[in-house]
């Protein structure tokens, strides 16, 4: 396995949330999860981005942590960032933003990612 580079948009530090065992589950895993939160400097000893235009190196995977309404103005800097995929986790669907990812060649998966990372199908 290689160690992927996972965007977790919609990072929180409170350990309650799924995004924030996700990026326990992405570290555990050994991967490298880059939280993206205008809200926060860091989860979990990371340097938090305040969005992922920020990010300058390449990213394998963006996991989806906001709802539609919150991630439909994040378009065009989410697909612009060239991930490899984008997963969508139960309650982020957005249509727009799947079409937009299709269309530049983004593969689109609908899963939750700790399912995902636990079933090794991450």
């Amino acid at each position: 396995m290689s160690i992927k580079t996972v965007v977790v948009l919609g990072a929180t530090p409170k350990s309650d949330r799924f995004a924030y065992r996700a990026m326990e589950m992405l570290r555990q895993h050994g991967h490298r999860p880059l939280p993206v939160n205008p809200a926060f400097a860091e989860i979990l000893g990371v340097a938090c981005y305040k969005s992922i235009s920020d990010i300058s190196e390449p990213v394998d995977t963006v996991t989806l942590y906001l709802s539609a309404p919150r991630s439909e103005p994040l378009i065009g800097e989410i697909v612009a960032a060239k991930p490899k995929r984008i997963i969508f986790n139960p309650g982020a669907e957005n249509e727009h933003l799947e079409r937009d990812a299709r269309l530049a060649g983004i593969e689109v998966v609908h899963g939750c990612t700790l399912v995902m990372l636990q079933s090794g199908t991450f």
